[in-house]
C-alpha cells in the first residue's frame, strides 16, 4: 500500500528534479584510482534529508541476501529506508554520499548469521526448537563517504543494522507442519547486543573498517504475514577505532495499521480521524469500499499518514471527482504536522494520488491517464 505511493511519487520526483545537469560532481573513488574512470555525484536530492548517491551505482557485496534472510517484504524495505533515516542523524545527508555496503560480502553476512544463532543437530524434539530459536534473520550495511579536496571520496562512516525476530517459525522435519515461538522484545534485546558485540569485532578486522565510526542498530521484525512492517528499537554509536560498545539508545517508532483494535487502543483520535474520513467519501460515492492505512509514529507522535482508497470506477470523470473531492476533505480535515499520502487505486491501476509534506498548506495532486 504504502511502498507503491512512494514508488510512483519518487518516479515523477526523478523526472523533474534529476535530469542530466553539468552541475554534476566528478569524483574519484579510491578503488578506481588506478584506471582514472570517473564518477559521479547528481547534483540534486529528491528531499534535503535524502542522501546523494554516486554514479555508476555500485550494489552491495551481499546484494540479494537480505530477501532469503526476512521473510516479510515490508520489513525488507524498512530495514533499509529506517537505517538510512537512523543514519542522517549521525552521517550528516547535506556532507556525505550514501553507497550500499561495499565490506560485507554475501558469504561473510551468511556465516555470521549462522555463527551467532543457535545449532541444533538435526531430529530434535519441538522442545529443543522453542528453547534455542534463531534470533539473528539477517545484517545490513551501508556505507556513507565524503568528498575530499583532490576530488577522490573516502569512507567516512559505517551504519549497520541487525533484523531480529519477534516470532521463530521452525519445522522439526522436512516437509512437516511449521511451529511458532514468540520472542520476547526484552529477549530479543538482550540477544541483540550480545550479537552486536560480536559482530562488531569482526567488523574490525575487515579491511578499510578498522577505524572508521560504526552506528549499529537493532531491528524488530513482525510476524510474517502483517500487513504493516515492524520498527527500529535500540541504537548504538561506536567512535572510530573501538572495538567495544558504550550505550545503548532506546528507538520508540512503529507502524500502526488503520482500521485497527490497536490504532483505535493507543490512537483514538487518529483512528476517529480516518473513519469520518471515511464516512464522509462514503456519503457522496456508493462504489467506495473501505480506507485502509498505515501511520509511523516516532515518540508517540504522528510523522506519516498514508491511506489506499479502493474503488470502483466506470469513467475518467468519475475519478477525477473523486479526487476532487477527496482533496477537498485533506484540505479540511487533516492537520499539516505530519506527511500525508493518499492513493486512490482501482482494482488494476493506480488512479491519482494526493501528497502532502509537513508544514505545507497546499496538497499535490497527481490523475494518471
Amino acid at each position: 500500500m504504502k511502498k507503491i505511493g512512494i514508488l510512483l511519487l519518487g518516479t515523477l520526483l526523478l523526472l523533474t528534479s534529476c535530469a542530466p545537469s553539468s552541475k554534476d560532481e566528478e569524483v574519484v573513488k579510491q578503488d578506481e584510482q588506478a584506471e582514472q574512470d570517473k564518477s559521479i555525484v547528481p547534483s540534486y536530492k529528491l528531499a534535503k534529508d535524502n542522501y546523494r548517491m554516486i554514479l555508476p551505482y555500485r550494489p552491495s557485496k551481499a546484494r540479494g541476501a537480505i530477501t532469503n534472510q526476512i521473510a516479510n517484504r515490508l520489513d525488507i524495505d524498512e530495514v533499509e529506508e529506517g537505517l538510512r533515516r537512523l543514519s542522517s542523524a549521525h552521517f550528516d545527508p547535506e556532507k556525505y554520499y550514501f553507497e550500499e555496503g561495499q565490506y560485507l560480502s554475501q558469504d561473510t553476512i551468511f556465516e555470521i548469521i549462522d555463527e551467532l544463532n543457535p545449532k541444533i543437530k538435526k531430529d530434535q524434539d519441538e522442545k529443543v526448537y522453542r528453547k534455542n530459536p534463531r534470533y539473528l534473520s539477517h545484517v545490513l550495511e551501508q556505507n556513507f563517504l565524503r568528498k575530499k579536496e583532490n576530488n577522490s571520496v573516502e569512507l567516512v562512516g559505517v551504519s549497520i543494522a541487525l533484523a531480529m525476530k519477534s516470532v521463530y517459525r521452525f519445522q522439526t522435519e522436512t516437509g512437516g507442519p511449521y511451529y511458532y515461538e514468540k520472542i520476547s522484545k526484552k529477549e530479543m534485546l538482550a540477544e541483540g547486543e550480545k550479537m552486536a558485540a560480536e559482530i562488531l569485532k569482526r567488523i574490525r578486522k575487515v579491511e578499510g573498517l578498522e577505524n572508521v565510526p560504526i552506528m549499529i542498530a537493532l531491528y524488530r521484525e513482525e510476524e510474517q504475514g502483517s500487513p504493516v512492517p515492524g520498527n527500529f528499537v535500540a541504537e548504538t554509536m561506536v567512535e572510530k577505532g573501538s572495538s567495544k560498545i558504550g550505550k545503548w539508545d532506546s528507538i520508540n517508532e512503529e507502524y500502526v495499521l488503520f482500521p485497527s483494535d490497536h490504532a483505535k487502543d493507543k490512537y483514538f483520535e487518529d483512528a476517529q480521524l480516518v473513519n469520518s474520513f471515511g464516512d464522509e467519501i462514503a456519503e457522496y460515492f456508493p462504489n467506495y469500499v473501505g480506507v485502509i492505512g498505515e501511520g509511523f509514529y516516532y515518540n508517540k507522535e504522528l510523522k506519516k499518514l498514508t491511506l489506499e482508497i479502493p474503488i470502483e470506477f466506470y469513467g475518467k470523470g468519475e475519478i477525477i471527482g473523486f479526487t476532487q473531492y477527496a482533496f477537498g476533505l485533506v484540505k479540511e480535515m487533516f492537520p499539516d504536522y505530519y506527511d500525508l499520502e493518499i492513493n486512490i487505486v482501482s482494482s488494476d491501476k493506480m488512479e491519482s494520488f494526493i501528497f502532502r509534506e509537513a508544514g505545507q498548506k497546499e496538497p499535490t495532486v497527481h490523475i494518471f491517464h
